[in-house]
């Protein structure tokens, strides 16, 4: 498992004379010039990945193809919303503070959408100020408070309603988003979904356009998807049958998987929006129904790949273990502040030493942090060159999505920085805290 897998690594990282190098560049010369921990995104990459997104959408739903959003909440940085725009797809943000970072680009309010089960009346205001095309109502007192505030503003806010439609997706329990028992949405099952249409077509100060569906996270087959967008399908139908028009879009969320470990394979955008269109059509067919415009929020899927976590090894320690084996334990530099998902929900994980061509034979290892935490793991089994050692240069890749967006302070540790790499060169995108920073906000 220790060894370079093109398949988990972006698509511009490779090893050249001994060394691995990503968009170009030294992970060496990287780790001297910038310091670890240190994320490092492939720009290239990055918009690669975004594009397919925007190209699959746009080839498998043809006219009716609506926005692209890219999930802000996987990581977000004022140089990303720059890229997002440039590409020319949406944002998705679900915080008055991700909302600030594309404020702060000019990112076109036109293309963004803005999420959140629990929105503040400021991060309401704020977005309904700017312009954001469309606000994703997660609960009555939310739809009271979209509407008033907007009242308040001379304008009418464009929504949609977030639904759970009681699908069971096959992935952790804390990522899965679109069963009963969850705090999102409104329960398709207990009619709550249909009071909410109800509700908002009393709201003169709000405009229903459609519905919205997110199942989870790191998905990998259609079937789910499938299944909450014929109970949405089925809704809109009703929706007709009621009052007489058809709702015109369809937002069927994001959470397409990506690979982590050799063996998996990340989803094919254009594979997956076949599939996608060709249930929707099926099930709009049935129904009676002219297609919806379908959007999609993809983030995991466009960042998470694109990025790599670059540590360094300050300790290495064997440790016997019961039945005469032992376990190697590599300490770097990070761990848990920076990378929370194993700990939180059991995220797995690879790593190479990238700093040069390990030597002999593997050992049963365990890729720890620094934290006073025993839970404080990067990546719990694997087997690495026997020859690491304090200053090797550690490369985890597919850490692009909640690792950053993630992190923490955690014993004080400042948190690291990000930079862009592209056709050889290297640029701060985001710079590494210091000392001074954890110490500014104390009185």
């Amino acid at each position: 498992m220790s060894a370079f897998d093109p398949a988990v690594f972006s698509t511009t990282s490779r090893f050249e004379l001994d060394h691995l190098t990503i968009g170009g560049v030294s992970a060496s010369d990287l780790a001297e010039q910038f310091g670890t921990p240190l994320f490092v995104v492939d720009e290239a990459d990055f918009k690669s990945r975004a594009f397919s997104w925007k190209s699959a959408l746009e080839e498998s739903f043809g006219e009716k193809s609506g926005s692209v959003y890219y999930a802000a909440k996987s990581f977000l940085a004022k140089e990303i919303a720059r890229w997002v725009d440039g590409v020319g797809i949406g944002i998705d943000v679900c915080t008055g503070g991700e909302l600030a970072v594309a404020i702060a680009v000019n990112f076109p309010a036109s293309r963004i959408e803005m999420h959140g089960n629990n929105k503040s009346e400021a991060e309401i205001r704020s977005a309904i100020e700017y312009g954001v095309r469309t606000i994703v109502v997660d609960s009555f007192f939310e739809i009271e408070r979209v509407a008033r505030i907007a009242k308040e503003l001379v304008k009418v806010q464009k929504v949609l309603i977030r639904v759970t439609p009681g699908v069971e997706a096959h992935t952790h329990e804390f990522i899965s988003t679109a069963h009963e028992d969850v705090k999102f949405g409104f329960s398709l099952a207990s009619g709550a979904a249909w009071d909410a249409i109800s509700a908002i077509h009393g709201e003169s100060s709000l405009e229903l356009i459609g519905l919205h569906s997110h199942i989870g996270s790191q998905i990998f087959k259609s079937e789910g998807f499938a299944a909450a967008a014929q109970k949405l399908i089925t809704l809109l139908a009703r929706y007709r049958d009621t009052y007489g028009k058809e709702l015109p879009e369809l937002d069927l969320g994001g959470g397409y998987g990506i690979a982590y470990l050799p063996g998996e394979v990340t989803l094919n955008p254009l594979m997956i929006m076949n599939e996608l269109a060709q249930i929707v059509k099926d099930e709009c067919a049935q129904s009676g129904l002219s297609l919806p415009t379908i959007s999609i929020e993809p983030g995991r899927a466009i960042v998470g790949p694109s990025t790599t976590t670059l540590y360094t090894v300050g300790t290495t320690k064997d440790v016997e273990l019961d039945g005469g084996t032992s376990r190697k334990y590599v300490s770097v530099d990070g761990g848990m502040s920076d990378n929370i998902r194993p700990a939180l929900y059991g995220a797995e994980y690879l790593a190479i030493v990238a700093n040069r061509l390990p030597l002999g034979p593997t050992a049963n290892s365990r890729v720890v942090g620094k934290h006073c935490e025993s839970g404080d793991i990067i990546i719990r089994e694997i087997a690495l060159s026997a020859d690491v050692q304090p200053g090797d240069l550690l490369a985890v890749p597919a850490t692009g999505a909640y690792g950053y967006s993630m992190a923490s302070n955690y014993n004080h540790l400042p948190r690291p920085a990000v930079i862009a790499v592209i056709d050889g060169s290297a640029r701060l995108i985001v710079r590494r805290e210091q000392i001074a920073d954890l110490l500014a906000l104390e009185i």
